[in-house]
């Protein structure tokens, strides 16, 4: 199997409980297809540098899964149908990086340097 990282974008109308409740939908849509979710993110709503079907924020969510080709082509199709998601990206990686993604890496760092003032 090949190890994959996607990352999706919700449209912002969604409460945070929907839009996780995505990540973990599409997690099975994998699994029952034979791969498996390594590690999940939900980055939260942000703003877009564009419109995308007249959304300024979209909720964003990561995920690092390890999956055959067609369970990947599978969770892609019902992604591009859901009515609730706007974009999809998926990359295939040689292996995936330990611990938190920069996103998450980031966003502590900025919680840090606010705590400390």
């Amino acid at each position: 199997m090949a190890l994959y990282e996607h990352v999706f974008i919700a449209r912002q109308d969604l409460s945070n409980a929907q839009a996780e409740s995505l990540i973990e939908h599409f997690g099975a849509v994998l699994k029952d297809n034979g791969g498996s979710v390594l590690d999940q993110e939900y980055w939260g709503l942000k703003t877009m540098a564009y419109k995308i079907n007249k959304n300024r924020k979209g909720h964003y969510s990561f995920l690092k899964t390890d999956a055959p080709s067609d369970a990947v082509q599978e969770m892609e199709r019902l992604m591009r149908l859901h009515d609730d998601v706007m974009r999809v990206m998926t990359i295939k990686v040689d292996a995936h990086e330990e611990g938190p993604s920069v996103v998450v890496q980031a966003k502590s760092y900025r919680d840090e340097k606010r705590r400390d003032r």
